[in-house]
């Protein structure tokens, strides 16, 4: 379902007012956009995720519509956030995966499920994590241009617009930001 941008603004203005109406009316016409967030993010993630895509984006949401502090400016700049509200909860999922108390690094695989394993997935998201988190220490706006690109999926335009940038310059940060995390995570 299409909606115009304007009419999901009007529901997040209302939101960040404190009508929760609008926080009901807001989840049909952002849902799918939200849960084409989560497949993307999940598509990333292990095979054996206890985590679904459903959870991801209701979890997500549920966060999202909480916040009173945020002045939303439409919907890239939901949509945006909704980004970095995933990819959080993800990393989180991903390092109480790995947490020492619950075995750390000590893996007990049964032998069927040896296959399909794989707690590397775990392991590259937190690594992929630490490197967005060193290049926000070398340039923020680089950093903010990759999430809202790569994991938020955002258009050139819409992250320019969100960023009040020119595309021109997203295009160039975004270039330079991919090439230093491919140096990065080698």
């Amino acid at each position: 379902m299409e909606t115009s941008p304007s009419e999901v603004t009007i529901l997040l203005t209302h939101l960040t007012d404190g009508n929760q109406e609008g926080a009901s009316k807001l989840v049909p016409l952002i849902y799918d956009e939200m849960r084409r967030l989560a497949n993307r993010y999940m598509r990333r993630e292990r095979v054996d995720h206890t985590l679904q895509t459903t959870a991801l984006v209701h979890e997500a949401y549920l966060k999202l519509v909480e916040q009173r502090s945020v002045n939303w400016r439409g919907r890239a700049h939901f949509l945006g956030i909704a980004a970095q509200v995933m990819r959080r909860i993800l990393i989180d999922h991903a390092r109480g995966h790995l947490r020492r108390k619950r075995g750390g690094k000590q893996e007990v695989v049964l032998l069927d499920e040896a296959l399909v394993f794989s707690p590397q997935k775990s392991k590259e998201l937190i690594r992929v994590d630490d490197a967005l988190h060193e290049l926000a220490k070398r340039d923020p706006r680089q950093a903010k241009i990759v999430e809202l690109r790569f994991f938020g999926g955002l258009t050139v335009e819409e992250t320019a617009e969100l960023l009040e940038l020119s595309p021109k310059t997203v295009k160039r940060d975004w270039a330079v930001a991919k090439a230093w995390l491919h140096g990065f995570l080698k």
